[in-house]
């Protein structure tokens, strides 16, 4: 052993013992040539490298994080939305209530079984009508609300009207930013957008910030991107969309083309036959569209609502 190595040593044992020995220099970059091959182990004293640090930062971030993980945190006025009409966590068993566990079923089903290997984002349900005023933002909240309370899966209501929105008034809630500021701003982090709620298992994404691009940033390679991301990656979360009407507006017709199933609303004694017949016929070469009769006075004596599927 040289007599460099022998300092070396003796000044690694003095360090571990505890020693100060401040006239010892650190070894200068250039020295890193010179330096043992096999050095002795550092005491368990010493702490990390700054380099071992950030690369375990580097896998720590790299993980993929839970959507609305950091989210801003929103109080839902539950006993006023109960008080109009909606469903709400823990409420007694009513007809509504049990409507939307009989729409709901199919739609899951269609995400965990057979029809999940044959569709392409199963799990993103599109709402939607013939025309304003049929109920689709009503239907939407309450199947997002029905979904909530599934033991398996959790649900981001997503405002995709832009033109009409109204989800976070009906809500009691203040207008922000959301999916068109992350469209026109890709760098934007998607969770600092969602708004966690004060109900298990339901996040929101308000429609943002009015844009005169909106009908171009729905049917934009971006918007594709952002939904195959939200779908594919986050396979447990229902995303709900409460899409405009499919005969005014373009943006429905260009969100269709991302859903993985649709949901399309018809309110009983209003909607001309010929208009849904027009509506449907946007949505033919869809695999896997439900209607729902809105307001129906059929067979079921005082039920506000039927469902029909096709």
């Amino acid at each position: 052993m040289s007599t460099i190595e022998q300092a070396v040593k003796r000044l690694e044992e003095l360090r571990a013992a505890g020693v100060d020995v401040p006239w010892a220099a650190a070894p200068r970059a250039d020295d890193a040539a010179t330096a043992p091959t096999s050095p002795a182990p550092a005491p368990s004293s010493v702490r990390p490298l700054p380099t071992a640090v950030k690369a375990h930062d580097a896998v720590q971030d790299a993980r993929p994080q839970d959507m609305g993980a950091r989210s801003r945190q929103v109080q839902i006025d539950l006993d006023r939305l109960a008080a109009q009409g909606y469903i709400v966590p823990h409420a007694t068993r009513s007809l509504l209530v049990d409507e939307f566990r009989v729409i709901k079923r199919p739609l899951l089903g269609n995400i965990s079984g057979a029809a999940a290997n044959k569709l392409d984002r199963p799990n993103l349900i599109m709402v939607t009508s013939s025309l304003p005023g049929e109920g689709k933002t009503f239907v939407a909240l309450n199947l997002a609300m029905s979904i909530a309370a599934e033991l398996n899966h959790t649900v981001l209501l997503v405002d995709a009207d832009p033109s009409r929105s109204s989800l976070l008034t009906r809500l009691g809630l203040p207008a922000g930013q959301g999916l068109i500021d992350k469209l026109l701003h890709p760098e934007i982090d998607l969770s600092d957008l969602i708004l966690a709620t004060n109900v298990p298992k339901l996040a929101l994404l308000p429609v943002g910030t009015p844009s005169a691009q909106a009908t171009e940033l729905f049917a934009s390679a971006s918007m594709d991107l952002l939904l195959e991301e939200m779908a594919h990656r986050y396979r447990d979360r229902v995303i709900l969309l409460d899409a405009p009407p499919l005969l005014p507006s373009a943006e429905a017709r260009a969100l269709s083309l991302h859903a993985g199933q649709i949901l399309f609303v018809v309110q009983a004694g209003r909607t001309h036959q010929g208009t849904v017949q027009q509506s449907l016929a946007m949505l033919q070469d869809h695999p896997m569209v439900y209607t729902l009769l809105n307001q129906s006075r059929g067979p079921k004596a005082g039920s506000p609502y039927g469902y029909y599927a096709y």
